[in-house]
């Protein structure tokens, strides 16, 4: 054979043996690369899964604290629900073992939430936000050959206790427009009349709601105040009542002023505390900066650049327990078409009812501003313990799921004359009217006022500042960069 013959036979001789080396010596290193990958994504789902719980957990936090009451056992207690301790929301076994950090959560007054949100830091332990921080060590397969047995996981979350929109909401402003909401305010924040200044403070509100929902670029066409997708819906009452038929005045801005009526018990179908129904046209979008001034809200409030069109005629005492009863029940009315909505009462007045009768006829007032009320009865409707009789009412309110806010503007020191069993003050009123104490609100500068009524979980005293911070308060926790100061 020649030389070629001989090369040709060897190239033909098998070597399945030296392949079966290559794998032996290569096998280690695929089995490692394996167990690397398995290791490196139990981590990852590990971490990722307790970044995740870590969030709800502090957003449940969140939540906890801005409700009435809240101490930071409760808020704890919340926090842990939902944390990834065994036996608790989300728990799981990739995660076995996990627990909150020692020293957390941590509940802290963060300056950007009350300047770009306006949530004040009356949370437990003067609050406004919470940090969470929970832990878990979990355990390797592979990397245990290389030293590394297992290997403890960490995960922050951080969340303002407001500041992220919930809705939706049936919102019922009732603004006192008897006679002395003609005076001038002459505190620096306002200067005008209360009634004037009060509205300023419904435009900051109308300002930080939402008309219809956040992904759509136009609200859309509107049809008797409302818009299709409608989140947040606000209706406009005050007191004294007027005719239903001349309701109009205090939205069209025309030369006539609106018929004040009594306090009529019972109430009669023509006349009404509602100046305008509930409305979702007060912005053309959510994200419009300024409101739609074709909106009767808007122009009862002044919001199209000039005075309010709503007017304070007058000419009959107070009683607001009448406006509170029948503002609640159209808030009924109103969820009814909207079942998953809250229903939230925002009420402004300096607090002292002084509604009078001039006749009565068998102890029922039959001449003056409360005809058909009871003399004696003392419950509503009845002309005296008048305003125990709204704080009764707003309780009622409350206790059917109704948020009630109250605004004490200039609440007299004294007043509330037909209450003396028990005797309150305006200011006590207006202060037990709110739901919650954190739903109270006082701007004693205004003209009249008394440094006595104060807020104790609101310092806010400007009617625009406490509408803007009520606007926030319509929100719910909000997730945050994990380091905000």
């Amino acid at each position: 054979m020649n030389q070629r013959h001989n090369d040709f036979l060897l190239a033909q001789r098998p070597r399945r043996g030296q392949a079966l080396i290559l794998v032996t010596l290569s096998l280690p290193v695929f089995m490692g690369l394996a167990g690397l990958v398995f290791d490196l994504g139990r981590i990852y789902a590990a971490q990722s899964a307790l970044n995740a719980s870590s969030q709800a957990a502090a957003l449940a936090g969140g939540e906890a604290m801005a409700q009435p009451g809240a101490t930071t056992t409760t808020v704890t207690t919340a926090v842990t629900a939902y944390s990834s301790v065994a036996g608790n929301n989300n728990a799981s076994p990739l995660l076995s073992g996990a627990s909150l950090v020692s020293g957390y959560p941590t509940l802290p007054c963060l300056t950007t939430v009350e300047t770009l949100f306006s949530i004040a830091c009356y949370g437990p332990s003067s609050s406004n936000a919470i940090v969470v921080k929970q832990q878990v060590t979990v355990s390797t397969v592979f990397l245990r050959l290389l030293g590394a047995k297992s290997v403890t996981l960490t995960a922050t979350a951080t969340a303002s206790m407001k500041g992220s929109t919930a809705g939706p909401y049936n919102i019922a402003l009732i603004v006192d427009s008897t006679h002395s909401m003609t005076s001038d305010d002459s505190d620096s924040y306002c200067k005008n009349t209360r009634l004037y200044c009060a509205m300023g403070g419904v435009q900051v509100l109308l300002n930080t709601l939402s008309p219809c929902l956040a992904s759509e670029s136009s609200c859309g066409t509107v049809t008797k105040g409302m818009v299709a997708n409608s989140v947040d819906r606000v209706a406009l009452y005050t007191f004294p009542p007027v005719t239903a038929l001349t309701a109009v005045d205090d939205y069209n801005c025309g030369k006539t002023a609106p018929t004040t009526v009594g306090y009529t018990i019972p109430f009669p179908g023509t006349s009404t505390y509602q100046i305008v129904g509930f409305s979702s046209d007060y912005r053309t979008s959510d994200t419009a900066s300024s409101l739609y001034t074709s909106s009767n809200i808007v122009a009862a409030a002044g919001g199209n650049g000039g005075t309010p069109c709503i007017q304070a005629v007058g000419g009959f005492g107070t009683y607001y327990a009448q406006a509170i009863t029948l503002a609640q029940a159209d808030l009924v009315t109103e969820q009814g078409k909207f079942p998953n909505s809250q229903n939230v009462i925002i009420m402004l007045s300096d607090g002292d009812a002084t509604a009078s009768c001039t006749t009565f006829v068998g102890g029922v007032c039959t001449a003056g501003d409360m005809v058909g009320a009871s003399k004696t009865s003392g419950t509503y409707t009845s002309t005296v313990q008048e305003c125990n009789q709204a704080v009764t009412a707003a309780a009622t309110a409350a206790k059917a799921g109704t948020r009630i806010y109250s605004v004490a503007y200039g609440a007299e020191a004294a007043g509330c004359t037909t209450d003396t069993a028990p005797s309150i003050t305006p200011c006590q009123t207006m202060q037990q009217i709110a739901s919650a104490p954190a739903y109270f609100f006082s701007d004693y500068n205004a003209t009249g006022g008394t440094t006595t009524c104060v807020s104790a979980s609101q310092p806010v005293t400007n009617l625009n500042q406490i509408f803007q911070v009520i606007g926030a308060d319509l929100t719910v926790a909000k997730l945050l960069p994990n380091g905000t100061t």
